[in-house]
C-alpha cells in the first residue's frame, strides 16, 4: 500500500492516515515509496524510454535519490538544479538542460558542470550556446497548441517545424550536434488527441531534416502525463485516460522509428505524473467565516493556514480534495476556500468554486489536502506576508 491511497469515499488510509494523524503541525508529507513505485510503473508501460525527471516538480534532495537509484536522470532548468542533480551521484550524461530560456552566464555554467545536452528553440539561441557550450548536442523544441492540458505552455517556449529545421541547421554550421526534436503537449494534459498532434508535428519536421540531410538521434516527448488524485470544478475525481495515452505514445513511437529508417532514441519528462498523488498537506483551519456581499448573496469562506502563497500556487486550475479528519460526520455547507494572506488573489479557484465544508469547522481543526505531491514546494514563497514555507516531511519505505 502506497502512502497516497484512500478509500472509497476518498478518506486516506494506511502510512498516510497514520502521518498526518501524527502530525501536530502544518507541513507537507511526500511518500518516497509511492513516488519509486510511480516511477516503476512508468518504466513498465515505457520500457524503452529514457526518464528525465522534471526537477521543478518536487526538488526535494531525497526524492532526487530514491529516483536516481531506480535509474532516473533528470530535467533542469539552470546550474541550480544541474547542481542538484549531480549531488545525487548521477554522472552529467544523465541530466539535460531543458530550459530554452538561458543566459550566456548559465550556458558556460552548465558546461563547466558537464552538461552537453542544452535545448533550444531560436538561432539565437543556439549562437549563444555554440560560443559557450561548444561541441555540445541541441535538441530543438517545437512549438504544441496546448489544447486539452490545464496549462498549455504556449508562445514562451518552442518554435514552428519550419523553423525548426532553420535552428538545427545553425547548430551544425556552427559545430554542434543537432541531435534531436522535443515537444511538451502541456502539463496535466488530458487527451489522447494531444499526443496524436505532436507527433505529426515531429513526423512533419522529421521528413523536413532528412530533406536536409539532418539526422537526430532522439526525440524528447516532454512531460504532461498527468496526475489522478485532483477533482473537477464540480468536485468528481478527474480522470484522465492515462492508459490510452501510453498507447499512443508507444503507437507514435512506433511510427517515428519507421519514418526515420534508423535508430530513433526516446526521452520522457515526467514531474507531476510521478509526485503529485503521493503528496498530502497537513494544515489547518484559520476561520469560517460567514458574510453578506454588496450582491446581497450571503457567502461562507473557510480560510486555511496554507493557500496559493505557501504551498498550494495552483489553485487556479486545480481543485484538491479535503478532508476534515475532526469531521467524519456532521453537516457540511458550501464554501468558499482561501489561504491566510491579505491578498485578494489567495483563493482557490478565483473564490468562483465552493467545495463542502464542516458547518462546525472551528479554529485550529485539522485538514488534510491530497495530492499535492507536485509544485507545493517549489511554487512557494520564502514567508509572503510573514506565512512560511511548509516543513517538510519525508518518508522512507
Amino acid at each position: 500500500m502506497t502512502l497516497a491511497e484512500t478509500d472509497r469515499t476518498g478518506f486516506p488510509t494506511g502510512r498516510i492516515r497514520t502521518a498526518l494523524a501524527a502530525a501536530e503541525h502544518d507541513q507537507l508529507v511526500l511518500d518516497l515509496a509511492g513516488i519509486e513505485h510511480a516511477y516503476d510503473a512508468l518504466t513498465r508501460e515505457l520500457p524503452d524510454v529514457a526518464v528525465r525527471f522534471a526537477m521543478k516538480a518536487c526538488p526535494v534532495d531525497e526524492v532526487l535519490a530514491g529516483l536516481a537509484r531506480r535509474g532516473a536522470g533528470f530535467d533542469a532548468a539552470g546550474p541550480d538544479e544541474i547542481g542538484q542533480a549531480l549531488a545525487t551521484g548521477i554522472p552529467p550524461g544523465l541530466v539535460h538542460y531543458g530550459n530554452t530560456v538561458k543566459s550566456d552566464e548559465n550556458i558556460a555554467a552548465a558546461h563547466r558542470l558537464g552538461v552537453r545536452d542544452f535545448a533550444t528553440d531560436s538561432v539565437e539561441d543556439v549562437l549563444a550556446i555554440a560560443a559557450h557550450a561548444p561541441g555540445a548536442r541541441v535538441f530543438c523544441r517545437l512549438a504544441t497548441t496546448g489544447a486539452g492540458a490545464l496549462w498549455g505552455l504556449g508562445r514562451k517556449y518552442g518554435c514552428a517545424g519550419t523553423d525548426a529545421a532553420r535552428v538545427l541547421r545553425t547548430a551544425r554550421q556552427h559545430g554542434l550536434v543537432p541531435s534531436g526534436l522535443s515537444v511538451h503537449v502541456g502539463s496535466q494534459q488530458m487527451t489522447v488527441e494531444a499526443w496524436h498532434d505532436a507527433f505529426d508535428r515531429i513526423a512533419d519536421v522529421l521528413v523536413a531534416l532528412s530533406l536536409q540531410g539532418l539526422a537526430i538521434d532522439h526525440v524528447n516527448l516532454g512531460g504532461g502525463l498527468p496526475a489522478a488524485g485532483y477533482l473537477d470544478k464540480a468536485g468528481r475525481p478527474l480522470r484522465p485516460p492515462v492508459g490510452r495515452m501510453f498507447a499512443a505514445l508507444r503507437d507514435g513511437m512506433r511510427r517515428l522509428r519507421r519514418l526515420a529508417g534508423r535508430p530513433l532514441a526516446f526521452v520522457v519528462e515526467p514531474g507531476r505524473h510521478l509526485v503529485a498523488e503521493h503528496g498530502v498537506i497537513r494544515a489547518h483551519v484559520s476561520r469560517l467565516s460567514s458574510r453578506r456581499q454588496l450582491s446581497g448573496t450571503r457567502e461562507r469562506w473557510l480560510y486555511l493556514s496554507c493557500g496559493k502563497f505557501n504551498g498550494l500556487y495552483e489553485t487556479d486550475m486545480l481543485r484538491y480534495r479535503l478532508v476534515f479528519p475532526g469531521h467524519p460526520g456532521g453537516e457540511y455547507v458550501p464554501a468558499i476556500i482561501a489561504g491566510p494572506t491579505c491578498d485578494s488573489d489567495d483563493v482557490f479557484s478565483d473564490g468562483l468554486t465552493f467545495a463542502p465544508v464542516p458547518k462546525a469547522a472551528k479554529s485550529g481543526d485539522p485538514v488534510w489536502l491530497l495530492s499535492c505531491g507536485a509544485y507545493s514546494m517549489s511554487y512557494t514563497t520564502r514567508g509572503f506576508n510573514g506565512f512560511s514555507p511548509l516543513p517538510i516531511a519525508v518518508h522512507r519505505p
